[in-house]
């Protein structure tokens, strides 16, 4: 038996983009279209995640872009770059061109490109390598830390504000 499957997507009101995936026979969601699923049938997931760059990238007329989106990445998201020259000619440029893939939206800009990664700031760079990591292997953005001073464990976001602040 092959059970037919359906996506789409859903708002969220911190801007980030969910798709809902539910079998055949699903119940519908809780609110204007039915009641509440409890059986695990509809899933959401969410495929786009919020992020604030360390520094910010500074665009030709020296505005500073801080807040962003990047989208989860697919297979040919991580296929495609292998067959770019730049990639070829040299493999550190990888993350570069994946980034300029994923990476969906950055503050008021019209295009994020590989052009774009490729003239932030190191810390940023690094920001967004460990961001994508974090969202495509792990599936969140938490990190569980331990404080220096009492040792205390606690999980912090690592999606955006700057260390230390809440």
């Amino acid at each position: 038996m092959r059970r037919q499957m359906s996506a789409q997507p859903l708002a969220d009101p911190a801007g980030a983009v969910t798709v809902a995936v539910a079998g055949e026979d699903a119940v519908p969601p809780a609110g204007p279209g039915g009641p509440a699923d409890d059986h695990g049938e509809h899933e959401v997931m969410r495929t786009e995640f919020a992020f604030r760059l360390p520094r910010g990238y500074v665009d030709g007329s020296g505005r500073v872009h801080r807040e962003g989106v990047m989208r989860l990445s697919t297979a040919r998201d991580e296929l495609v770059p292998l067959r770019d020259d730049r990639v070829r000619e040299n493999p550190a440029y990888l993350s570069v061109v994946l980034l300029g893939r994923v990476v969906v939206r950055l503050g008021t800009l019209p295009d994020v490109h590989a052009g774009v990664i490729e003239d932030m700031f190191a810390s940023d760079l690094a920001f967004l390598q460990d961001f994508y990591r974090r969202i495509n292997a792990e599936g969140h953005t938490r990190a569980q830390v331990t404080c220096p001073s009492c040792a205390t464990a606690f999980a912090v976001d690592l999606a955006g504000e700057r260390l230390g602040e809440s």
